[in-house]
């Protein structure tokens, strides 16, 4: 097969933990499949995902550094690269969110075309609160790539820039890997992300969870993950006195059993970009109860369809959807029925011929 001319590079800050790091993943493969000599660019030393295409981990290339050395000489190491390659165009999937080393990047990626994601609605992540600095930086981009409707409104509302698209994160079906024996006694709900308090309010989960009285029923709630708020959310446990009833799991790159046994799925986030804990569920046969955050959600969850969609910041009328999935044997049973065909059109090759249409 003749090689595309095209050679796109994908600058993530890592391929690990993230959404957005798991996004970069999934883009690689589908532009690789596209024909597309694809090169995967990570600024920092974290690799958990697996990844198509050549790889350059700039946080190998430039540790035992000092700070400032060390982003100058990532700096230099990624602009050879990308002379050295003759890439054409990069697709870039980080966080933004400092000028100064914008107006740097923008110098280094040069006349090549650039495509940007933005993966949350808080768009301070990626963009400067100036609005002549957000335009001077991206009113040439070839495309500003929103993860869903939601952001890509605000983006224009918020900036003026026309160059913008609404193009949904994917879903690899085909890599759902499901054990033979997969039967639990546990009877549990189930939340699985980054343990961020200040993203995910895992504290309103676990208030609602403490109204909802589901411990009575035997039913436990199960928080699956990592990060900077552990030791927080154990406090919130205690403060709640549901040690008896919430179990905390670590991150674990393949969830799909715990995540299909989970009688349903919790998300309670401040805000979002595209949730893809709820694609996974969802596309498991697990139904989700899901605040109607800003971004992400209502673009997912159909209501009393594949789950429920609650008033966020409200832990009372959370806790009575989360007895209303238990207590509605019907409700329920019709949901989880119609969860796997509802994210059906968020497969990798959907969403591929997507990024065919913006890259060519």
């Amino acid at each position: 097969m003749i090689k595309n001319k095209n050679k796109v590079a994908i600058i993530s800050t890592a391929l690990a933990n993230g959404g957005a790091e798991k996004f970069a993943s999934l883009l690689s493969f589908m532009l690789e499949n596209l024909n597309i000599e694809v090169h995967t660019i990570i600024i920092n030393d974290a690799v958990d995902y697996e990844y198509a295409g050549e790889l350059l981990n700039l946080g190998i290339d430039s540790e035992n550094r000092f700070s400032f050395l060390k982003k100058t000489k990532k700096g230099y190491l990624l602009n050879r690269y990308l002379k050295e390659k003759q890439i054409s165009c990069v697709i870039d999937n980080r966080p933004r969110n400092n000028l100064l080393r914008e107006l740097i990047t923008n110098w280094i990626y040069g006349r090549r075309k650039k495509i940007v994601i933005v993966h949350s609605f808080k768009l301070g992540n990626y963009f400067p609160k100036s609005v002549f600095w957000s335009q001077f930086l991206y009113r040439k981009t070839a495309k500003i790539v929103c993860v869903s409707s939601a952001i890509e409104k605000e983006v224009k509302l918020k900036f003026d820039l026309k160059n913008t698209k609404t193009i949904h994160n994917p879903f690899d079906f085909s890599r759902i890997q499901i054990s033979k024996d997969t039967a639990t006694t546990v009877d549990y709900i189930l939340f699985f992300g980054r343990f961020d308090e200040k993203v995910k309010n895992i504290s309103l989960m676990l208030e609602s969870f403490f109204i909802s009285k589901l411990f009575e029923q035997g039913i436990k709630l199960v928080l699956m993950g990592e990060g900077p708020d552990l030791i927080r959310i154990v406090d919130s446990i205690k403060r709640f006195q549901l040690e008896d009833y919430v179990t905390i799991l670590p991150f674990n790159r393949n969830p799909f059993d715990i995540v299909k046994n989970a009688r349903f799925t919790v998300l309670t986030s401040q805000y979002e970009g595209f949730p893809m804990s709820i694609v996974e569920s969802l596309a498991l046969g697990t139904p989700v109860v899901a605040v109607d955050c800003n971004s992400g959600p209502r673009e997912i969850i159909i209501h009393e369809y594949n789950g429920l969609l609650v008033e966020n910041y409200n832990a009372i009328n959370l806790a009575a959807a989360f007895n209303c999935m238990v207590s509605d044997r019907e409700l329920y049973a019709f949901c989880k029925k119609n969860a796997a065909k509802s994210v059906a059109h968020l497969s990798l090759e959907t969403i591929s011929k997507q990024w065919e249409s913006i890259l060519h």
